[in-house]
């Protein structure tokens, strides 16, 4: 790329590497899932927005499988279970109708692809309005190879994706003057999730500390912290109480007091206990050094210096490094999304000549940074590291037929071997009628959550609209997955186990039949008699395990 451009080339450019990011994503992601890879969450979501065309608004008995009445409480998942006590998402029903014209789980694959690759577009025409098409580009580029990006582009589908597009939006908005854009994302930003009002927070503090819109910025830092509070203290535990004594507890539980906690009392214990909160903010050491030079490493670590990234990415970032858990600090799941876009706009205005010395300085009087042949070729480098570092972290398991999971022991599952079961997956799943309710293994679960009864195994009773308990009608479990990743991951292993203990129950006390078993995959329904064919084939599974 010459150091040079002119806007047609850039233009040019952003066209290509816009269409190599949308194609290649969309058919990996695509592949993923019609290999059956897949997994829980794309179920979760797929489900929400089925039973929004029919009228119940984010009701999921997958979700309700999450909740803390059936995980905590041994109660039963509910059909009628609304998924916003658990995540405050009412921005997905904007994509509701597109839903409603192609009502399938991979349509929320493609939705996820546009929202990421419409994200990059919104972020050159954000960059060029200080910089030249060269390093716009390059920022471009950065953006669309981050592992922090293109890691969760490659998963399931998740709320969080639209966090950039609405960001970027946000920004361009501003430094446009289109304020009547700016409310409209301001909102929408929010209406993401409950804690998408941090990164707009950042947002606003940004504008006060600039000195730009002082006033603007009081007012957006004003609004994020009230709906934060007001949506998880009091509109939230109206659907469920999964905030409180769920997920408070699974991601800041070090901080609470007892078997319950509001965001209030999280706040108010992190102010009363800074040991715990310097602590938690830098261990464990190694991964917090590698997480943020992770974040870092596509735009050449500029952000790190650029105090506008700082600004802005510091809180979503705060966010995850004041958590517990092993999800918060890997930069390929969906969280590390929501802190680019403060870091992109903050390397933005450091180009455009935004540095330490003059923060608060209009940036009409700054002078842009020249990109010299030299750092030009090391942020390549840094461009293409970061790229390998995301293919060989296999994220979400989309480049399974590329990369083992496992080097020793082990485990690999190639691409024509996994094309093969398909078909015989399939064949099976067309077993099961569209309004019959269900239970199966992970990978297959969104596949069958275009309904109202699914769960998961081991889960068997499932409460319906009637409000009563009963068994589901069919069981479908793919084994051979679990048997090959068992020799590496305990959970399969357990989860296998657990499985095969349960088949092996249900059909001696006759209350579910095998009526179908190939090449490790197993259907049963209730009350039904076991199919002598399908029987043999399951005794044999037994015995080659």
């Amino acid at each position: 790329m010459p150091p040079k451009l002119s806007v047609r080339s850039g233009i040019t450019i952003l066209a290509v590497a816009a269409s190599v990011f949308f194609v290649g994503t969309l058919l990996l992601t695509l592949h993923r899932h019609f290999t059956f890879y897949s997994s829980y969450d794309q179920g979760i979501f797929n489900q929400v927005f089925w039973n929004g065309t029919h009228g119940n608004w984010f009701q999921s008995s997958l979700s309700s499988q999450l909740s803390t009445n059936v995980v905590h409480n041994g109660e039963v998942p509910a059909v009628d279970y609304r998924r916003l006590g658990q995540h405050f998402t009412p921005a997905l029903l904007l994509w509701l109708p597109i839903y409603y014209l192609f009502p399938y789980p991979a349509t929320l694959t493609v939705l996820q692809v546009i929202f990421v690759t419409a994200a990059g577009l919104v972020l050159y025409a954000l960059a060029r309005v200080y910089l030249q098409p060269g390093i716009a580009i390059f920022i471009v580029i950065s953006f669309y190879c981050a592992n922090a990006v293109l890691g969760p582009t490659l998963a399931n589908f998740h709320d969080i994706s639209q966090i950039p597009l609405f960001v970027f939006g946000l920004l361009l908005a501003m430094e446009k003057r289109w304020w009547w854009l700016f409310g409209i994302l301001t909102v929408c930003t929010l209406a993401v999730r409950e804690d998408s009002g941090i990164t707009l927070f950042g947002v606003g503090v940004y504008l006060v500390l600039s000195r730009r819109y002082p006033r603007l910025g009081l007012a957006v830092c004003s609004l994020s912290l009230i709906y934060i509070i007001a949506l998880t203290n009091l509109v939230m535990p109206l659907f469920s109480d999964d905030i409180s004594k769920r997920f408070m507890l699974e991601r800041f539980g070090q901080y609470a007091e007892g078997d319950e906690a509001s965001t209030l009392e999280i706040i108010s214990n992190m102010i009363r206990n800074p040991g715990v909160l310097l602590v938690e903010l830098f261990t464990p050491v190694f991964g917090t050094v590698k997480y943020l030079l992770g974040q870092w490493l596509p735009l050449a670590f500029i952000p790190a210096v650029a105090p506008v990234s700082w600004a802005i990415a510091s809180f979503p970032l705060l966010k995850l490094l004041l958590g517990k858990g092993d999800s918060v600090l890997a930069i390929s799941l969906r969280y590390a999304m929501s802190v680019t876009p403060g870091l992109f706009y903050g390397a933005i205005l450091w180009w455009a000549g935004q540095g330490f010395g003059n923060l608060n300085k209009s940036l009409t009087y700054c002078q842009p940074r020249r990109l010299k042949s030299g750092f030009r070729r090391f942020w390549i480098f840094c461009i293409c590291l970061s790229l390998i570092f995301t293919i060989t972290s296999n994220p979400s398991r989309t480049l399974y037929f590329l990369v083992p999971d496992s080097i020793q022991p082990w485990v690999y599952v190639s691409a024509p071997e996994q094309w093969t079961r398909v078909p015989q997956i399939r064949s099976l799943l067309a077993k099961i009628p569209d309004d019959a309710s269900v239970s199966a293994t992970t990978y297959l679960i969104p596949h069958l959550s275009s309904r109202r009864e699914v769960i998961r195994l081991t889960g068997l009773a499932v409460k319906g609209d009637r409000q009563q308990i009963e068994r589901v009608d069919y069981i479908i479990a793919d084994l051979w997955q679990l048997q090959r990743y068992q020799k590496a991951f305990k959970e399969d292993r357990q989860q296998l186990q657990a499985i095969v203990d349960l088949i092996k129950a249900v059909t001696n006390s006759q209350e579910y039949g095998i009526i179908g078993f190939n090449n490790g995959v197993i259907l049963l329904q209730k009350d039904t008699a076991s199919l002598p064919e399908a029987t043999k084939a399951w005794e044999a599974f037994l015995g080659n395990g």
